[in-house]
């Protein structure tokens, strides 16, 4: 079981019952939340893992999942094996439901809370009222999972978000019919959940203009133009 770094951060899983889509947002005080945290998968679920982050429990997590283990039974089984699990916070949803786990160890501010079809979770906060903002957005917003997962993000990031500041922002959706804006990621930047609603915004756009062919398999650039 690997440790790769401490993410201090707040988060969302979710799901979208009427499209089998998955996904997860996240923004925290340390580059490239994008490469660590989220993971989904297609018709199986989504992860976030965080605080001292085990990679181990998204890739894994998936793998277990997709023999059919729900994403409780899943992350419980490879919680209960990891030596470190006190200082993991992790938050799943599949099919079935949700699952949150927060170690004792973990610093504070921390919480998680877990609802029906989504889950919200977070350490370093500036105010366990952080996720609280996340649960009343993600529930008031309308549109495409994608969107409400950035509405979500952005309500936490407007509530004080991690208390050492924001550096980088990350959103990603598994869906049967992938958008470009479905798999996005700021780096690094002084205000990464602002650039992610900027890229957002460009590739929500972009994506209008290229369409989607019959299958619902993104077309290319080159063919949307060729075929005006």
């Amino acid at each position: 079981m690997t440790e790769n770094m401490e993410l201090g951060t707040f988060s969302i899983v979710a799901r979208d019952r009427n499209t089998g889509d998955f996904g997860v947002g996240s923004a925290t005080a340390a580059p490239c939340v994008g490469a660590l945290l989220p993971f989904a998968e297609v018709g199986v679920g989504a992860i976030a893992t965080q605080a001292w982050v085990n990679v181990n429990l998204g890739y894994q997590g998936l793998a277990l999942m997709r023999t059919g283990l729900s994403v409780k039974t899943a992350l419980e089984s490879l919680l209960s094996e990891d030596p470190g699990r006190e200082k993991r916070q992790v938050i799943g949803v599949d099919s079935r439901g949700c699952f949150g786990f927060t170690g004792v160890e973990c610093t504070s501010e921390k919480a998680h809370f877990v609802h029906e079809d989504f889950a919200v979770a977070g350490n370093i906060l500036t105010s366990v009222d952080v996720l609280g903002k996340m649960e009343e957005s993600f529930r008031r917003a309308k549109g495409e999972l994608s969107h409400r997962i950035l509405s979500a993000v952005q309500a936490g990031q407007e509530a004080g978000g991690d208390m050492r500041g924001k550096v980088s922002a990350t959103l990603l959706v598994a869906s049967s019919r992938p958008k470009i804006y479905h798999n996005l990621r700021i780096d690094l930047s002084n205000d990464p959940v602002k650039d992610l609603a900027i890229l957002y915004e460009r590739c929500r756009l972009l994506q209008d203009e290229i369409g989607e062919d019959e299958e619902g398999e993104v077309l290319t650039y080159r063919r949307a133009r060729t075929d005006r």
